[in-house]
């Protein structure tokens, strides 16, 4: 489910999902006809702008809040024109898993954006390097304990890299990736639970941290 107010805009990102396979249930341009939608339809995936009508300030974020709180196994990709922390924080309500918030001009690879869509349909967490990168500035306090590389391994985990996406990123072999992981999940005292995500769970503290720091 697509809501998002610039029609152009709405009408290529359905192109783009019916062209990959998908199926697009409904298409929305405000945050009252969003929630009743998927109320209605229960969609796998809600796409998302935070500024919609009728104030274009938060309506959206407002919608994807309350449905949050409704249906906590939805998944959402903000998809915004700013980069808003203290909005992310708001919004993940301590709940990364299934959860993305991308900025729009920087999408500039439709490969890597259905990627993106889908790791968070899977569970998963894609945020742009933007925003993490907003967070680690405000977050010393809390990552004080990770060498240099391990916060921009964590920052790529929290966009939604794979360890074979950041071993390329960071021209680094995957098995330096694990270690640096290990030593990460240590640090932050994350512990190997079966019924946990691991990386799921590093970048919840991440964003719990700026939540904090924010408050």
């Amino acid at each position: 489910m697509i809501a998002e107010d610039q029609v152009l805009l709405r009408d290529g990102l359905v192109r783009l999902l019916t062209g990959a396979g998908h199926a697009v249930v409904a298409q929305v341009g405000d945050g009252r006809r969003l929630v009743a939608e998927v109320s209605d339809r229960r969609p796998d995936l809600v796409i998302a702008d935070v500024r919609m009508p009728p104030t274009y300030t938060d309506e959206g974020a407002a919608a994807v809040l309350f449905l949050r709180e409704r249906y906590p196994e939805l998944a959402v990709v903000i998809l915004s024109q700013v980069v808003e922390p203290s909005l992310v924080a708001a919004l993940t309500g301590g709940r990364v898993r299934a959860f993305g918030y991308l900025l729009k001009d920087r999408v500039l690879d439709t490969r890597v954006f259905l990627d993106q869509l889908a790791t968070v349909v899977d569970g998963g967490t894609a945020i742009d390097p933007v925003v993490v990168e907003n967070y680690v500035q405000h977050s010393r306090d809390r990552l004080h304990g990770l060498t240099g590389r391990e916060v921009e391994v964590l920052g790529l985990v929290a966009s939604g890299r794979s360890n074979t996406g950041i071993a390329a990123e960071l021209v680094i072999s995957r098995r330096t990736v694990d270690a640096h992981l290990r030593s990460i999940f240590t640090k932050l005292g994350i512990e190997s639970d079966p019924e946990d995500n691991q990386r799921v769970l590093a970048a919840l503290d991440w964003l719990a941290s700026r939540g904090r720091v924010a408050g």
